[in-house]
């Protein structure tokens, strides 16, 4: 294959009396390149996007969780916690206690009219409460005493703008008792609602941010469990919250665990939990191969124009190879050597420009999404080497596939034609 590398390799980067390559090959060379970078930063985005997503829903909740059906409340028993911490996947496991509400803003009366929105209370022991702040505390801790008579909260930042909270603001927690609310229809239900009204007080002590605005951000208000418990359910609590040390294997660990602590228990997975938004990222990454083929397609079909021009600049000298005797099937290699060196030039260049601009993106964050919309500020990128290759070789084997057309047009030259052309 000596000759034929040596051949290809001149007609392909032949140099000219401007002294620069065929300006044909280098078109074909920046498309290739061009296909090659656009895959590439599909793929990073495609990956990076639904890499960012899931490691924010997965670290704003617990890996799985186990409850009474219906949320019913039920006794904690260190039994079941022990229970649960038995299986060997799991690394830790700790109650929590919801409780619905909803939160009025005693604040805004000095701001303007008081605001109100439905709000989750998540209380939850001291080592989870500082583990969840650790990643995701927005706002120093208010530095005020927090006295029995308040509740002290950690608001989302996404509420906190809507009902303009700031850390030391007190507020009002109006909870609903849900048999009460939802007995029977007339008069006493009415009284019954009212009279199981819980009123309660409680103060802002921070305000996290984890960049999940709508049912996160905006939703949830953490607090301390035993506080919790003491003024809406003494000693009772909604669940247990558990992690894994292996994602992977998470249902199967959720069923094993659901078994040992036996009726009524049922559990679920963090992927059970937002499965709609799980799907959405799981469609996402399923258009990828049909991505990568179209771009390649468009990519290589340069190659086929390119490699026909050349066919037809250098019928001469094609003639005058197969006149001193050289056979089709070498004229042909010479052609597929063209081919894979002008897909080496180009696949080679779009990974430099792809994995330049994505370091770029990192770095600086050109450009920004509204997180509200997409939950993140900035366009995620994976820098990963599967994503290079795969579309590298992707490239090079359809380039040589398709290719082999005009190669072939070439090895069908005959030398009397090609030398009267």
């Amino acid at each position: 294959m000596r000759p034929e590398f040596f051949i290809a390799g001149r007609f392909a980067f032949m140099q000219r009396s401007l002294s620069r390559p065929t300006f044909i090959v280098m078109i074909a060379v920046a498309g290739i390149a061009l296909g090659t970078a656009a895959l590439i930063l599909t793929l990073s985005v495609v990956n990076g996007f639904a890499g960012s997503i899931e490691q924010k829903l997965i670290s704003f909740n617990s890996h799985m969780q186990f409850r009474y059906p219906d949320e019913r409340f039920f006794l904690e028993r260190r039994s079941q916690i022990a229970e649960i911490l038995s299986h060997p996947d799991i690394t830790e496991a700790s109650p929590f206690l919801e409780k619905g509400c909803i939160l009025m803003s005693s604040a805004g009366v000095k701001r303007g009219p008081a605001k109100s929105q439905p709000v989750m209370l998540k209380g939850v022991t001291p080592e989870a409460e500082n583990e969840f702040l650790g990643r995701y505390l927005h706002s120093r801790p208010s530095p005020q005493k927090i006295t029995a008579d308040y509740l002290g909260l950690y608001a989302g930042r996404t509420l906190a703008e809507n009902i303009g909270l700031n850390t030391g603001d007190t507020v009002m927690l109006v909870g609903i008792d849900k048999d009460t609310a939802s007995g029977q229809d007339g008069r006493g239900s009415v009284v019954d609602m009212l009279s199981s009204l819980d009123i309660e007080l409680g103060v802002i002590k921070g305000i996290y941010d984890t960049g999940l605005q709508e049912g996160f951000d905006d939703f949830l208000m953490l607090t301390d469990l035993p506080a919790l418990q003491s003024l809406y359910a003494p000693g009772m609590i909604s669940g247990y919250d558990a992690n894994t040390r292996n994602l992977q294997s998470v249902a199967t660990t959720a069923e094993e665990v659901t078994a040992g602590l036996g009726y009524p228990f049922y559990g679920y997975t963090v992927f059970d939990r937002y499965q709609n938004m799980f799907e959405w990222l799981k469609l996402q990454k399923n258009i990828t191969p049909l991505l990568i083929l179209t771009i390649t397609i468009v990519a290589v079909f340069n190659i086929i124009a390119t490699l026909l021009v050349l066919v037809i600049e250098k019928t001469r000298e094609i003639g005058l190879l197969s006149a001193v005797g050289m056979v089709p099937g070498r004229v042909s290699n010479i052609f597929m050597v063209q081919a894979f060196l002008i897909a080496l030039a180009g696949i080679l260049a779009g990974n430099v420009l792809a994995f330049t601009l994505t370091v770029l993106e990192l770095r600086f964050h050109f450009i920004t999404l509204p997180e509200k919309s997409y939950f993140i500020t900035h366009v995620p990128l994976s820098l990963n080497v599967a994503d290079y290759a795969l579309v590298s070789l992707s490239v090079m084997l359809l380039t040589l596939i398709f290719a082999f057309i005009p190669a072939r047009v070439a090895a069908a030259l005959k030398p009397g034609t090609a030398l009267s052309a």
